[in-house]
């Protein structure tokens, strides 16, 4: 085969590289936490040297901020669109919001991250702070922005936004915490949509005006 065949096939894989090492990261981040995943182990789940994930990432905690980069800031965009752009009522978006966020995070693994920070954030200072800077506080303030939209509406009841926003966040993290804990162990499994139907009700019924 002709060399000009063959060098777009070899740039669209060397292109690909930091993708896989992405998702091969998030498995053995999601599997082992952080402490125990080894840059090694990383580079031979995506099929290279280790020397060539360094040629993409300087270090294991450069490695997993680019892993929260990657999969979660696309998931809190689409949320925060969501947000400023929905065309129905508050109960609605804010059913909306929590069911989308849920199948977002329980399908890319993603819950798996909130268990590794609630467990290893102790121990990784640096890595909290990054975590709540880029995540948590965007989270929290796409929030605040839902609950104040029904209160502008007259379809929520005057609230302490800034309060709720964790009243709302906290059931949404137990659920990801026993998905990843004791949910592959069999012990009392809970319904996802069950659970959330019920925190949803909760919350509406709560806020209706």
């Amino acid at each position: 085969m002709p060399e000009a065949a063959k060098e777009p096939r070899w740039e669209r894989r060397k292109q690909d590289r930091p993708q896989e090492l992405l998702a091969a990261a998030l498995q053995l981040f999601v599997e082992r936490g952080y402490a125990a995943t080894r840059l090694e182990d990383v580079a031979a789940r995506a099929g290279v040297s280790k020397g060539t994930l360094y040629l993409y990432f300087e270090n294991k905690e450069s490695l997993f901020k680019s892993v929260v980069r990657a999969n979660m800031l696309p998931l809190l965009d689409e949320a925060e669109t969501l947000v400023d752009s929905y065309p129905g009522s508050s109960a609605d978006l804010l059913r909306d919001l929590v069911m989308r966020w849920w199948q977002a995070v329980e399908a890319s693994g993603l819950d798996g991250i909130t268990k590794l920070m609630m467990a290893e954030s102790g121990n990784f200072p640096e890595l909290a702070r990054f975590y709540h800077d880029e995540v948590i506080v965007r989270s929290d303030a796409m929030i605040v922005r839902m609950l104040e939209r029904g209160m502008a509406r007259g379809e929520f009841r005057r609230v302490d936004a800034d309060s709720l926003k964790k009243v709302i966040v906290a059931p949404v993290v137990m659920l990801m915490l026993w998905d990843r804990s004791f949910g592959p162990c069999s012990i009392t499994p809970i319904d996802p949509q069950a659970y959330l139907a019920s925190l949803i009700d909760l919350c509406i019924n709560g806020l209706k005006a």
